[in-house]
């Protein structure tokens, strides 16, 4: 297995540690953007950030498929469990962390709002801080802007994955500031050009980071990868 970061569209990726995969916010059959499908995937894991629908919408299905614990903030947890019959979940808390075969998770700050599908109560929205052998990578997810990002950083961010889509998230100029205060190595953009409301220039972002930080700003389209 590659050691690879891969864009899935939208919010959904799939970390490839070498031994594990890993599925982040898997919103994939009714995705516009996405170049798989749910069934084509069988990932070790799979992380949830929030209720909405557009990252979640696939989660059941796959973790029942694959038998992949689902982790999540502790209320979408026990909703899948008790909802939809995952029969492996890690329910956790914000400023948490577990420890798994492939490395640790911790559970991160997210200014957003987080109500499932059925409109239950998702608890806290949250972002991924997710550490490998030789990588840490910052998963902001669904986002405003926020001063403890700073704080962040200083795990020593590898790759960021931050939205510039506005409207639902931060736009392209607080992931600037958003990179300005993480200062990871590499950060690619999410969370935009899935429908029009949250159309961006990515590449117009990306000559933003190069100006105004250190950071190596990578554009991606959906299916396609980075390297660890």
């Amino acid at each position: 297995m590659a050691r690879q970061l891969t864009w899935l569209g939208h919010g959904s990726w799939l970390l490839e540690t070498g031994t594990h995969s890993i599925l982040l916010d898997p919103f994939l059959n009714d995705s516009p953007t996405s170049p798989v499908k749910a069934e084509d995937l069988s990932p070790d894991y799979i992380l949830i950030s929030h209720g909405h629908f557009d990252h979640l919408s696939d989660a059941a299905s796959i973790a029942n498929r694959t038998q992949a614990p689902l982790v999540a903030i502790y209320e979408i947890a026990e909703w899948f469990q008790k909802q939809h019959g995952v029969a492996s979940t890690v329910g956790m808390n914000l400023g948490g962390a577990v420890q798994l075969p492939f490395g640790s998770v911790k559970m991160t700050n997210a200014l957003h709002s987080s109500q499932l599908p059925d409109g239950s109560y998702g608890g806290n929205p949250a972002g991924f801080l997710v550490k490998l052998e030789e990588v840490t990578l910052y998963f902001a997810c669904d986002t405003a802007l926020f001063g403890d990002m700073q704080l962040i950083g200083q795990a020593g961010i590898d790759i960021a994955v931050l939205p510039i889509g506005d409207l639902f998230t931060m736009g392209p100029d607080d992931a600037v500031a958003a990179t300005k205060l993480i200062q990871p190595k590499r950060v690619l953009p999410a969370h935009y050009n899935t429908w029009p409301p949250i159309e961006q220039d990515a590449e117009a972002w990306a000559a933003k980071v190069r100006e105004q930080t250190d950071a190596e700003p990578i554009v991606i389209e959906p299916g396609q990868s980075v390297s660890l």
